[in-house]
């Protein structure tokens, strides 16, 4: 799995037994293989704009391809694994471009996504099936493309008589409610807004070769200014019923701009910006799922870079007093591996099952398309 953040890829090696509801995964091996940072330069170029060079993007969905078969191939190395060992590789690839029609709202058109990465060269130079390109079967079946996490969600840690959040925090903020009466029909899984996306746009800005504020150093430095925080809260996309997707194409610098802008807070230090953003990070993230959980009780399992911020969780801690916060790792569920495991266990469910019924606000659709190494 490679997401939004453009920080690596993570590289879970899964033990799946059985389908459905009665899945069983265990993470033997996990690793994440941090990009270059010429490589995160060229990716950035073409990730999350409306004009780029199309040779540059038909150049590097073969050489993401091929890294990642690269990268795949070390952690075999390391882990002292054989290829022949390996039943299947499950590729998500590198999001390039995401478009769900309540952002593009262009007329004849649905939603869409792209993921760069191409499967063929990772079967190939690995030798191993490869499942890739996920996102589009979803689609066809009137989805959005995103978020995904429901699947694996739902199917592997649904427990009676708990309500919990399935919190993923990465570029884009999303979760999944699973209700503590395993009821499918009340299942779901949304985007809410941002994660890190934000902030990390502003750190590589104003900090040359940092991407990202790591222990949210910068942002405690900084006050929260009310003004700029009410302005980035007023896209009408935070209104709109779940479950919805969103992605860096709305919520980028331009977005940053046009609220300070409209504030005149454009002299604001990077300081109260980053204050300030991971205040707007938990404040859609918490609004919406008090939204849907009003007075129940419930617990938040978190995962993704976001959880590592820990103004952003203190803030969430202190906006959602009746939650119980805990991570996947107390699931036994490396909570960095959590996305990559996600996409095993659809590529297993596209060979072995593909029965369960994920009620009706989830297509139940098998997804990925298969690459033969030969």
């Amino acid at each position: 799995m490679s997401g939004t953040s453009l920080d690596g890829l993570d590289v879970a090696l899964c033990e799946i037994e059985g389908f459905g509801t009665d899945t069983i995964v265990e993470v033997k091996q996990f690793a994440t293989i941090v990009y270059e940072s010429s490589f995160k330069e060229k990716i950035k170029k073409i990730f999350s704009k409306h004009d780029v060079d199309l040779e540059q993007v038909c150049l590097l969905n073969a050489s993401v391809g091929a890294l990642h078969a690269e990268m795949i191939n070390t952690c075999l190395q390391k882990w002292g694994i054989k290829h022949t060992e390996v039943d299947i590789i499950a590729s998500h690839g590198q999001t390039i471009y995401h478009a769900p029609k309540i952002l593009h709202k262009k007329e004849g058109y649905g939603n869409a996504t792209l993921q760069i990465g191409d499967g063929d060269h990772i079967a190939v130079k690995t030798g191993i099936i490869t499942l890739s390109d996920f996102r589009q079967k979803h689609i066809a079946a009137g989805g959005e493309g995103a978020p995904l996490a429901v699947y694996g969600d739902y199917l592997i840690f649904s427990k009676a008589g708990e309500n919990r959040i399935m919190l993923n925090m990465g570029g884009i903020a999303n979760f999944t409610f699973l209700d503590g009466d395993l009821d499918a029909s009340k299942m779901f899984s949304t985007d809410v807004g941002t994660g890190n996306t934000l902030m990390d746009a502003v750190m590589q800005k104003y900090f040359i070769g940092k991407y990202f504020d790591d222990d949210a150093q910068v942002a405690l430095q900084g006050t929260i200014n009310i003004y700029l925080l009410e302005a980035l809260k007023e896209n009408d996309f935070f209104a709109k019923s779940f479950p919805k997707t969103t992605g860096p194409e709305l919520f980028n610098l331009a977005y940053l701009q046009q609220a300070q802008e409209k504030t005149n807070t454009t002299a604001l230090t990077v300081y109260d910006i980053m204050a300030t953003l991971a205040k707007f990070s938990a404040d859609t993230i918490s609004e919406a799922i008090m939204r849907n959980m009003g007075n129940k009780d419930f617990v938040i399992y978190s995962s993704g870079g976001g959880m590592h911020n820990p103004l952003l969780m203190g803030h969430l801690k202190k906006q959602m007093k009746n939650a119980i916060f805990k991570t996947t790792n107390d699931l036994n569920i490396n909570p960095d591996a959590k996305e990559a495991v996600l996409f095993a266990i659809l590529a297993n469910e596209a060979l072995c099952g593909g029965e369960t019924n994920f009620g009706y606000k989830v297509p139940s659709v098998s997804m990925g398309k298969v690459s033969f190494p030969n």
